[in-house]
């Protein structure tokens, strides 16, 4: 949804945007601190339970939410209110900065560890702080990037794993060549998210924070790089058009016509539910790279552990976040448990010893999604975010039925005149 206007009317970015707010002090109770934390994780609630056994003065619920944008929906109604709202909220990447712009979130520097950054790859770092000296969460889980494809069918065709984008291209040509209704993946216009994740890999950023402004570079060098690639491929054929998700994409990734899949550390999950019988037969990479021998990656997903500005507990709520996704034993938990992919990296790969079961037959998995992880790189997402998605999905369909490379460009130059407009629009000063 869009930021709430209420503080870009009465107060400048540089107040908003980089935080003023400091942290509250937790009151002197007579029993233990109650926080109430809303969540979606799957069985999270189990996790916390480990924390409430051995933190008797500091105890913590969790409310089950029904995902991200409902979540922050709500968050935001209760903000606006001036109650209802939880402790903590779990929130995505591309959401704080629409939290942070409805006062929705604390600044939890002062209170924080300074040597919890470290934990997390500096990326990943970068998302809860807007590239300034504010932190409005913690990392949780993320969603590093990786190249899927059929092991098996690579074989037969003779094709080396592409390491590079032009290697990439020129394996898309084989599999397409060797059979007309194959492709080694496709361009989806479905899902922004995907789309945002490779333009952060080769150096976007798609907003950011300029003096007392905004500033929104979507239509730059990097996307357009991107684009431009795409584009290409799909005018040549060589790669699809169709978006994921869809029951004929389903049905490729089952009989073997869709030969790859660009996803994240979390695609066995979703390659086991919709083609369960191709387990066994896909192995992971790195995402391929512009320059050879680089570790550039993005992220597709993720999400933090948020104190909320209408907290009365700001200290025990941050000593529970910290605890949550930086103690071994809770990353431990979170990795089991929930399932996720731990964003603290060092304890996600102690944490993540055997691979998926449904990519059980590639013993170094974890090894290669924690290199994926360390090459995040840093991403700004902005207040208006889910403007830029729709205006993606919009735009990039029209390209994906156009098949030109001019298509795909102008798509690009949309989504940016859509987003700033927004911006301008709902009060904000963009540059």
């Amino acid at each position: 949804m869009r930021a709430l206007t209420r503080f870009a009317a009465v107060a400048t970015i540089a107040a908003v945007a980089l935080g003023a707010t400091g942290c509250s002090t937790t009151p002197a109770d007579t029993g233990p601190v109650e926080l109430n934390y809303w969540a979606w994780a799957p069985n999270l609630d189990k996790v916390v339970d480990i924390w409430n056994e051995s933190h008797p003065d500091i105890q913590v619920t969790v409310n089950k939410q029904d995902g991200g944008d409902p979540a922050i929906t709500k968050l935001l109604t209760a903000i606006k209110a001036g109650s209802g709202a939880p402790d903590l909220i779990q929130a995505e990447y591309q959401k704080i900065p629409t939290l942070v712009s409805s006062d929705a979130l604390l600044d939890i520097s002062d209170t924080l560890d300074a040597s919890v950054k470290d934990e997390f790859s500096e990326g990943t770092w970068n998302a809860v702080t807007l590239g300034g000296d504010a932190v409005y969460a913690i990392p949780q889980d993320s969603g590093p990037m990786m190249f899927y494809y059929r092991a098996d069918i690579f074989k037969d065709l003779g094709i080396t794993v592409p390491t590079t984008w032009d290697e990439y291209a020129e394996a898309a040509r084989t599999v397409h060549e060797a059979d007309s209704k194959s492709y080694l993946g496709t361009f989806s216009a479905n899902d922004a998210g995907w789309f945002a994740g490779l333009s952060q890999q080769a150096g976007a950023s798609w907003w950011g924070v300029d003096g007392d402004a905004w500033s929104v570079d979507i239509d730059q060098e990097p996307t357009q790089k991107v684009a431009d690639y795409w584009g290409g491929l799909v005018e040549e054929g060589v790669i699809d058009n169709k978006p994921m998700y869809t029951p004929e994409w389903n049905a490729g990734l089952n009989d073997g016509s869709q030969v790859g899949w660009l996803s994240a550390v979390w695609g066995p999950g979703v390659l086991a539910g919709n083609a369960p019988d191709t387990a066994g037969k896909w192995e992971a990479a790195l995402l391929p790279q512009w320059t050879a021998g680089d570790n550039a990656n993005g992220n597709w997903g993720g999400s933090t552990t948020a104190v909320t500005t209408q907290s009365d507990h700001a200290e025990a709520a941050v000593e529970f976040a910290t605890w949550l996704n930086t103690d071994p034993e809770a990353v431990k938990a979170l990795a089991d448990i929930s399932g996720i992919y731990p964003a603290a990296t060092d304890a996600a790969s102690a944490a993540l010893t055997d691979p998926p079961e449904f990519i059980s037959n590639q013993a170094d998995f974890y090894d290669v999604a924690a290199q994926a992880s360390d090459g995040v790189s840093s991403f700004t997402y902005g207040p208006d975010v889910n403007v830029a998605f729709s205006a993606y999905n919009d735009e990039f369909a029209k390209a994906a039925d156009a098949k030109t490379k001019s298509a795909f460009l102008e798509a690009v130059t949309k989504m940016q005149t859509i987003t700033v407009e927004d911006m301008k629009k709902t009060g904000f000063t963009v540059k």
